[in-house]
Parts: structure tokens; C-alpha cells; sequence
């Protein structure tokens, strides 16, 4: 089943190493058949559906080739996240030209990887946004009595029209509620701001009660408390919480590396603060990384760097599940 739509990046562990100081010694690959992971990270290389011109799809590489600078040990919180057990599935085979087709891989993939592992927490690496709509759909598919809810941490709303734009990265949320795979008031949007959503997406969200909090007011109210509210308000109403951290909720100032980057956006500290704390809920099942594009970066890789941190404190967050 795997072969059919996940390949596995060979060159992404270092054989000469031992230990696990570093997070490219830490993960193992699938074929390594480690038994019952905590965490299972598989990548979605695909920017194809993009609306804006995008390099995401070079994003899953990029992510692991960076995982040589990152220790495993989190100095803050004195965890050392290698007691997690990690693998890597590899990433969704996609189709050169055909986006339906290779979305229809990702469903499928990702519908596998959560019913071979029930147990496990998935970590999506993207690929433009078009692709949470697709993971959301196959865990949906595991699971089809269950409610699903979403913690969107974005600038955009992501509710345009899929009939006037087909499936691309500015439909996932409409897609998912449209096709009645979640409900719009089981969606939480944090970091909404400026000027980047027009009034008939705002119009579409309220009429679907989508749960909006515009960055302004989660500052004021905290940054911390905003995302416990959030996920507290998620887990009395679903049964399992898909968190999607859209990488142009960030200010550009910080994180140019994005299709579509934004002024008066997160701090990437805000972000990090945001992320372990989804990370300890013990109702998030899934997440994914999406709209990073290190072609956009400059020679430091500020974005990919910033990119990984994120994915480690939301790990340090997981590691204070038990």
C-alpha cells in the first residue's frame, strides 16, 4: 500500500551518526518498522494548485535537510524530544501535471497512514494549503462518525470558490465545509488580519459561523490564552482536532520565504508560543506545515529554519501528553 503513493527520501538519515543528539539521527523511516510511533510526518510535495506563483512543493525536502542544525534537546523547557518515537512515511507520490490525481494520493495516503496508525499523531509536511483539504477528506474516510474540527492558524480564510478557482490552495476550508466534512462552526481561524480577505469570503465565514479571531484581538487577549480558548472551545464540540499552520500568518518582515506574505502578521516567537501549546492537547490527532517556499528565502533560510522550530515545539508540546 505504501509503495503505491509514498516514496521515501534516502539521503534524509546519516548512517555514520549515533545517537540521537540531532533530529536527523532522531527520526527513523518507516521501512524501519518502528513499532507503535507517537508521531508520523509524511510530506505532500505539490504547488501546482497554488493561486499565487509558489515554490512549496520543494518545502518536505528542504524541511529534513534541515534537520541537521536542530538538536533534539529543548533547552526552555528542558525536554529532550527523543523520547518520542518518530518515523518518516516519505512523501505522496505526485502526478507531474494531474492535480486531481495527485490530490486523490494525498486523500489516500493520508487515509492509510491514520488507519495503519490509529495511535498515532499525523504531521503533513506541504505543499501549497490545496492539501489539508485532501487530508482532512482521508482521515474523514477512517473515521466517518466522528467530528472533525480545524485550528487554522493563517492570514487567509481560505473559502473562496473551488467552482471559479477548481481545487486550489485559496478553497481548502470551503472545499471541507461545502462537502460536509466539517462544519463551519468547528473551524477556528487565528490570525486573521490586514487587508488580504475580501468581504465576500468574511461574508461566507460569518454565514457558515466560523470562529474568526483576528490577530489584533488575540494579542490583546494573549497569545497563550487565545489558543487554549480555541482548543477548548474545538474539544467540546469534536471528537478530533486537524490543526493547519499556513507559514503567511507570519510577517514577512520575519518569514519572506511564502507565495503570499503579508505586513502586521505573527512573530515567529508568537508562533512558537502558539504551537507547543497546541501541542499538549491531547485532542489534536493531526497537523500540517503549508505555503513555505524556499525559493522566496533568502541565503540565511530564516523561513525553513523558522519552519522546523515550529515543528519541534509543537513536538516539545506532545512530549507533555505522557
Amino acid at each position: 500500500m505504501t509503495e503505491s503513493w509514498l516514496r521515501t527520501p534516502e539521503w534524509s538519515w546519516n548512517r555514520m551518526s549515533s545517537g540521537c543528539e540531532f533530529v536527523h539521527q532522531w527520526v527513523k523511516p518507516l521501512k524501519e518498522g518502528v513499532s507503535h510511533p507517537d508521531v508520523i510526518i509524511y510530506g505532500a510535495p505539490i504547488s501546482r494548485s497554488s493561486i499565487s506563483v509558489s515554490g512549496a512543493s520543494l518545502y518536505p525536502d528542504e524541511f529534513r535537510k534541515m534537520w541537521k542544525k536542530f538538536a533534539t534537546y529543548n533547552l526552555e523547557e528542558d525536554v529532550d524530544l527523543s523520547t518520542l518515537k518518530v518515523i518518516d512515511a516519505g512523501d505522496v507520490v505526485m502526478h507531474t501535471t494531474d492535480i486531481l490525481l495527485s490530490h486523490q494520493h494525498i486523500e489516500e495516503a493520508t487515509s492509510f497512514l491514520v488507519g495503519e496508525y490509529p495511535g498515532s499523531t499525523t504531521c503533513m509536511i506541504g505543499g501549497d494549503h490545496s492539501v489539508t483539504a485532501c487530508a482532512v477528506r482521508g482521515i474523514k474516510k477512517e473515521f466517518p462518525n466522528e467530528r472533525i474540527g480545524i485550528l487554522q492558524l493563517d492570514t487567509h480564510l481560505d473559502v473562496r470558490d473551488p467552482k471559479e478557482l477548481g481545487p486550489a490552495n485559496g478553497t481548502p476550508i470551503r472545499q471541507l465545509i461545502d462537502g460536509d466534512v466539517v462544519q463551519g462552526k468547528h473551524v477556528v481561524n487565528i490570525g486573521l488580519h490586514g487587508y488580504y480577505n475580501g468581504k465576500s469570503l468574511i461574508d461566507y465565514a460569518k454565514e457558515k459561523e466560523i470562529q474568526m479571531v483576528p490577530l489584533k484581538k488575540a494579542r490583546k487577549q494573549g497569545i497563550i490564552e487565545t489558543a487554549q480558548s480555541s482548543l477548548q472551545y474545538l474539544a467540546e464540540n469534536v471528537d478530533r482536532i486537524y490543526v493547519t499552520v499556513d507559514m503567511d500568518v507570519l510577517d514577512i518582515s520575519a518569514a519572506p520565504g511564502v507565495p503570499a506574505s503579508t505586513t502586521g502578521g505573527l512573530m515567529p516567537n508568537e508562533l512558537f508560543e502558539v504551537l507547543l501549546e497546541i501541542g499538549k492537547h491531547p485532542l489534536v490527532k493531526h497537523i500540517d506545515f503549508v505555503c513555505l517556499d524556499p525559493s522566496r528565502d533568502s541565503l540565511v533560510e530564516e523561513t525553513v529554519k523558522i519552519g522546523v522550530h515550529a515543528w519541534l515545539q509543537f513536538m516539545t508540546g506532545r512530549t507533555f501528553r505522557g
